[in-house]
């Protein structure tokens, strides 16, 4: 139907037709639809109570050609086509809208630590996640590690003087810590870089556009290694941008960029910029970008067996 908007057609992929302003979710559509764990988990329910039958719809009318995601957006109460939309808010609107069997595949839990200075009293609370937000206000130059990123996400936080926090155990206000510990490691982890902070100056949300550097294996805390396989990007502001996806195929290994109905394979000097690192011995590939949004990074099994 959309084979005028169509690319390269040697590329095995279809991409979504752009009802207005939809990039925003035909690009994390495109990124589920090609998880395939996601994919499978998604075609064995049929059950109305969530939507996995719409994305079963849209999956196979995209393994056979362009499509769109006008059924979605119904589901998703999407009322314009007009308004550019958060794309990682409705990410983490179809994933808490599917079944339980297909989201589990993105469902991590992190214990919040509170720890006192004085009697080293732990006191652990459990927080589900769908998304791992990495802020970039505090960056200390123009190029952003999500390596350092997550450092300091699960660094510890210390409250002393005004900021003491109150222990049962002392039955009174004491210095403390609080750190996060994973609990459980998703298998799919999303990593959202916080690119829009309000400006008290302007008085409205201002876009970061620091270059960020994420390596294709990273390494989250007990030594759990994640694959990068995906990401969302994001181009202009918060109003008036344009978001695509570039992913890495699981059937060839390969990266496509999907932009809406343009689906292409992502050249070495297209969009981003790959480059081969020597680090301890060892060659590591990278992605340097400004444009990076959402990372999808997937889960590596690590074998304790002899």
């Amino acid at each position: 139907m959309f084979a005028a908007w169509s690319s390269d057609p040697e590329v095995r992929y279809h991409g979504l037709m752009n009802l207005g302003q939809t990039c925003y979710l035909n690009s994390v559509l495109q990124v589920l639809f090609m998880t395939e764990d996601f994919r499978g988990a998604v075609n064995s329910h049929s059950n109305t109570e969530f939507i996995d039958y719409r994305l079963k719809d849209l999956f196979n009318h995209l393994v056979k050609g362009n499509s769109d995601a006008f059924e979605m957006m119904n589901a998703l109460d999407i009322d314009t086509v007009d308004e550019q939309r958060d794309a990682a808010e409705y990410l983490q609107k179809i994933i808490r809208l599917t079944s339980p069997e297909a989201a589990k595949i993105f469902h991590g839990e992190l214990t919040n630590r509170r720890i006192c200075c004085s009697c080293d009293t732990e006191t652990d609370t459990d927080e589900p996640f769908w998304i791992l937000p990495l802020s970039l206000v505090d960056s200390c130059s123009e190029l952003y590690s999500v390596e350092d990123g997550i450092r300091e996400f699960f660094k510890a936080s210390f409250f002393t003087g005004e900021d003491q926090m109150y222990c049962e155990h002392c039955d009174s206000k004491v210095d403390a810590y609080t750190k996060y510990v994973v609990k459980h490691h998703p298998e799919v982890l999303i990593l959202l870089l916080k690119r829009f902070d309000f400006s008290y100056k302007y008085m409205t949300y201002m876009k970061i556009n620091d270059v960020v550097d994420v390596p294709t294996v990273l390494e989250m805390p007990e030594n759990q290694p994640y694959e990068l396989y995906a990401v969302v990007d994001h181009f202009g502001d918060l109003r008036g941008g344009h978001y695509c996806s570039r992913i890495r195929s699981q059937v060839d290994s390969r990266w496509y960029e999907f932009n809406d109905t343009w689906v292409t394979q992502v050249r070495h000097q297209k969009c981003c910029v790959f480059f081969t690192q020597i680090h301890i011995l060892k060659t590591m590939m990278q992605i340097i970008d400004k444009s990076l949004f959402v990372i999808f990074i997937r889960l590596i099994p690590i074998y304790t067996g002899m």
